[in-house]
Formats: structure tokens, C-alpha cells, sequence
């Protein structure tokens, strides 16, 4: 494990942010994690951050610590039944690129899930989600280490305690579990779930298939979110607010458009869109210096060049204002926010 002092972060987050960390370090494999462990006990006042793609991380400062870069890598079928294949992915692996070879190989399941930035590793954690099939619904088990204490685990889904971008991981202590690796079970005779809005749409009238559905889904995708590589950002910055049926009740009949979205999963509470929310306070298109929200898609901020941290942040700020003055609804950041 070879430690580098002062290490510009810039190329590690998606929103390419300058920021510099006191010291980083990449993990390659699992002796390199045992080296950080140990590396962690003799500095135990020093921070520590894990960063996977950089694409769910806004630096406001330069970290103080060290940064740790996952590239734990490896997939494979590792096992199968007369129903399910069993795929298991490292968790350094690019995740787009690892839903690309699941399709590749024939191992449908994911294909909703296509062009999500991230690793593997990362996912779990946000259980991340998009045109109605999040990862919990997919995931078989983890291994995980506990940083602070070296203990290697194994999770199965109820243990990761998945919730609507939320894990066991997220609510635990930043960045005290290493995800090594992710097994995924796979339907051979898979259930499609083209229900959404936009998927059906584009599919009808035509058979669905992984590779189908996947290519649907990334078309809608770039043609509603920017490339990273062109235009510094993390996606969705805030999560969609999640009320109970009577709160969103009243903000219908103020407001007789607003979404609103059942989850049967919830308490039968109700999740309303919070780009239409942001939209409807006029701030899309909206730009302050090289600090601004998305053109076609209000939900997504973004750095046009030279952009800092601290400025993104402030437009944020003034967002989650304007919500709260109209209606009433917090919003609530998806991005961690480093400082």
C-alpha cells in the first residue's frame, strides 16, 4: 500500500472539483486492506474516506486525512440453480461497465440499471435505483471488513437493511465498511420491469429483452442527464421527498399537479419528485458563475468548468430554501457533502 502525500481529488469526483487530500492510497487487494487496517490503528485520529467513482461526493474543502480509492476488481458466475445465477462482482468494478457484461453473458436483471456512475462497491451503500428496480431488489449478499476493527462479513439482503437510497452501511459510521465484494442473484426466466415512465413508452409494441431495455434506458438517461465527462456533476443531487399521504394530500389541493408516487414498501406513504419541486421554484437552467442547475433536468446541478465546491454548495443551500418557502417540503441532498 503505497501512501502519497497531498493528492489532488479533482479526477476522483465527478463534479471535478478541485480539492487536495492530505495523504491517499488506492486498494488493490485484500493485503492492501489489511495493510490499511493496521495503517488505521497506529494513526487512529486521522480521517479516513473511501471513494469509489467519485460520483456521489461534493468536496466543499480540500479533505484532511486520507483518501482511500477502491479498485478491488474481478467478476464471475460463481454459481447457479434451476432458477438463478449467482454473478459475483469485486468491489472496485465500474458498475455500468459490470451491467454491460451481465447483459453480455446472457444474465438479465440489471439492465434498469444501466448507465448508473459508480463501482459495485459503491452501490450497495446508496442502493441505488432507477426506472423501478433498485439494487436491494437484486442483491444475493456482500462480504464487507470493518475498518475499525478488521473483521471480515457477510450480508445477506435483510442484513443491509435496504431502504430508499439507504443502507445499514450509510446509517453506520462514515466509511467503516469496506465493501470487498457484491453477488448478485440473477432470474433465468426474468419478470421485466418496463412499467415506467419512458421505458413503456419506448418499448411498445416490441419484445422485450435485457439488451433492449438497457439501451432504452440509456438513451432516456442521456438525454436527460449530462455526461460527467463533458460537464462536471453527481446525477440526482437531492432525493425525492418521501411524506405521509395526508401531508401530500394537502400540498394536491394547493398545488393539483404535484406527483406523487405510492410506496408500498413505506407505511403507505407517498414520494413526490423533487425536480418538479426545484422546477417549479424556476431554478432550472439557472447559473451563477460556473455554478448552476441542469437545463433539461432541474434535479441535477452542475460545474461548468471552474465551479468550486463551496459555490456549488451555496446554490444548493438556495434551492432547499426556495422548496421549503413554497412548499413546505425539505429537501435533502443525495451526494455526501465532504468538509
Amino acid at each position: 500500500m503505497q501512501i502519497h502525500d497531498n493528492y489532488s481529488l479533482q479526477s476522483l469526483n465527478s463534479f471535478g472539483v478541485t480539492a487536495t487530500s492530505t495523504l491517499f492510497t488506492k486498494i488493490n487487494s485484500s493485503s492492501d486492506i489489511d495493510a490499511l487496517i493496521d495503517w488505521r490503528k497506529a494513526n487512529p485520529n486521522m480521517q479516513c474516506l473511501l471513494i469509489g467513482g467519485g460520483s456521489n461526493l461534493l468536496f466543499r474543502n480540500d479533505f484532511t486525512g486520507i483518501a482511500v480509492a477502491v479498485r478491488l476488481m474481478g467478476k464471475s458466475l460463481i454459481d447457479e440453480d434451476d432458477d438463478t445465477f449467482y454473478v459475483k462482482a469485486a468491489g472496485g468494478e465500474n458498475w455500468h461497465e459490470f451491467v454491460c457484461w451481465t447483459i453480455d453473458q446472457g444474465y438479465a436483471g440489471l439492465e434498469n440499471l444501466s448507465l448508473i456512475p459508480g463501482t459495485v462497491g459503491a452501490a450497495p451503500m446508496q442502493n441505488i435505483g432507477a426506472y423501478g428496480v433498485e439494487l436491494g431488489d437484486r442483491l444475493h449478499e456482500l462480504s464487507a471488513v470493518d475498518l475499525s476493527t478488521g473483521k471480515r462479513q457477510v450480508f445477506n439482503n435483510v442484513d443491509c437493511q435496504f431502504a430508499y437510497r439507504d443502507s445499514f452501511f450509510k446509517q453506520q459510521q462514515a466509511d467503516r465498511w469496506l465493501i470487498e465484494s457484491v453477488t448478485f442473484s440473477l432470474a433465468k426466466n426474468p419478470t421485466w420491469v418496463i412499467a415506467y415512465a419512458g421505458v413503456e413508452a419506448a418499448l411498445a409494441g416490441q419484445t422485450p429483452s435485457a439488451r433492449l431495455i438497457s439501451d432504452t434506458v440509456i438513451a432516456l438517461r442521456q438525454s436527460k442527464l449530462p455526461d460527467p465527462a463533458v460537464i462536471g456533476n453527481a446525477g440526482s443531487f437531492f432525493k425525492n421527498p418521501i411524506m405521509t399521504i395526508d401531508r401530500w394530500s394537502a400540498l394536491k389541493i394547493e398545488f393539483p399537479e404535484i406527483p406523487g408516487y405510492p410506496q408500498k414498501d413505506n407505511g403507505g406513504k407517498i414520494k413526490t419528485s423533487a425536480g418538479w419541486l426545484i422546477d417549479q421554484c424556476n431554478w432550472k437552467a439557472y447559473r451563477e458563475s460556473d455554478a448552476g442547475v441542469y437545463e433539461k433536468h432541474a434535479l441535477v446541478l452542475v460545474n461548468y468548468g471552474g465551479a468550486s465546491g463551496l459555490e456549488i454548495w451555496a446554490l444548493a443551500e438556495q434551492i432547499i430554501k426556495s422548496v421549503q418557502k413554497k412548499f413546505g417540503v425539505s429537501l435533502e441532498p443525495e451526494p455526501r457533502i465532504i468538509s
